[in-house]
């Protein structure tokens, strides 16, 4: 599967609507990130039970600000509409194995157990957006 762009408009069902979504901040100015596009691309080749989307920092700045994206490259994975890595640099072949097995093998309901813990020991809603 190839990427997907990801835009405000669209970001919302992509996540939603997906078991996993890796989603790729990126500038065209960026040099690494330019330079790591190829190994998303091709990790998105590999798993095509994955969406991988680019987000184009320039362009969809709302976003990159609700994440709050200091540096890019960076790399976000959800499943099941949550947050599991978010991590600036770009990342090799085995890294983005290493992180689309790992979230793979865990176990959803217990993430959302101890994030609704979490969340009533904050007195606070989940960190969901």
């Amino acid at each position: 599967m190839a990427t997907v762009d990801v835009t405000k408009d669209n970001f919302e069902e992509i996540v939603t609507s997906n078991d996993m979504v890796i989603l790729d901040f990126w500038a065209s100015w960026c040099g690494p990130c330019e330079t790591f596009a190829p190994t998303f691309e091709a990790a998105s080749e590999k798993y095509p039970d994955v969406v991988f989307g680019k987000i184009n920092t320039e362009e969809q700045q709302e976003l990159a600000g609700h994440f709050q994206i200091r540096s890019i490259p960076n790399v976000m994975l959800f499943r099941n509409q949550i947050v599991l890595f978010a991590q600036p640099g770009s990342m090799p072949p085995a890294g983005i194995d290493s992180m689309i097995e790992q979230a793979k093998a865990l176990e959803m309901d217990k993430i959302r157990a101890e994030i609704a813990e979490a969340a009533a020991k904050s007195g606070g809603d989940s960190p969901q957006p």
